[in-house]
């Protein structure tokens, strides 16, 4: 495997990114979006760079603005249109440099999701070949999230609630009608995404499409024997969609 540390630029922001290729020629690529606090370093993330490469697909994972090591302020420049043009600029960036096939699919992780969806249109109407994707705990409407994070650590500032309203309420449910060839998981206790989430998107979508709803299974996905689920049917999953 090669990893090639790359920058690039959109809306006058550097953001940084880390691209793992196989050992193959012109391999198709998939591209990650973290979670609301996450990085490029979260662990899904990390899974993905290790495993796909494995399996003949390249990944590029990357940090939005105002997250990890990426230019911007989390309080001033999160957003969902924002982190749209984020992943977009990243498609147009790693397609650019010539190392991997245009065949591309998508992954999100929470609002790595929600960017997935909403980037979806405005990638295909660039051109872009969508073979498909794989999105996890992703929140389609956001009136529904029962648990808001206010509270500051360490990778941001407090936040107010007037943030949400202003920067995070959306809602998805027709954004999602564009979307082929997609897995969804969810676990069925996530204690800040509803799992109802999940299933309006599973309905919205189009075939070919699957949803897996891990019983008990939290946000965060840390039960290991639904982390390995995740592993194997994600792997076939982006297998299937780019044969």
């Amino acid at each position: 495997m090669k990893i090639i540390e790359t920058s690039f630029t959109v809306d006058g922001f550097t953001l940084k990114g880390t691209l793992h290729l196989p050992d193959a020629l012109m391999p198709p690529l998939v591209i990650g979006s973290h979670g609301l606090e996450g990085s490029r370093s979260s662990a899904k993330q990390m899974l993905l760079s290790k495993v796909l490469p494995a399996n003949q697909i390249a990944f590029f994972r990357f940090d939005h603005r105002g997250c990890g090591e990426s230019q911007g302020r989390f309080i001033d420049d999160t957003s969902l249109e924002k982190r749209s043009n984020d992943f977009c600029a990243a498609v147009g960036h790693i397609l650019g440099m010539g190392v991997t096939s245009d065949r591309i699919a998508l992954f999100g992780s929470s609002m790595g999701g929600a960017t997935c969806i909403n980037a979806w249109q405005d990638l295909e109407h660039a051109g872009y070949r969508l073979q498909g994707a794989v999105l996890c705990a992703s929140p389609v409407n956001t009136k529904t999230i029962k648990r808001i994070p206010l509270a500051g650590n360490d990778k941001r500032p407090a936040l107010s609630l007037d943030f949400f309203k202003n920067n995070l309420l959306y809602d998805l449910s027709d954004q999602a009608k564009a979307l082929h060839h997609v897995m969804i998981f969810h676990g069925r206790a996530d204690e800040i995404v509803p799992v109802e989430n999940a299933e309006r998107l599973y309905a919205a979508m189009k075939e070919p499409k699957e949803m897996i709803l891990h019983d008990g299974g939290d946000h965060q996905m840390t039960d290991r024997t639904h982390q390995q689920d995740f592993e194997q049917k994600m792997i076939s999953w982006y297998k299937t969609v780019f044969n």
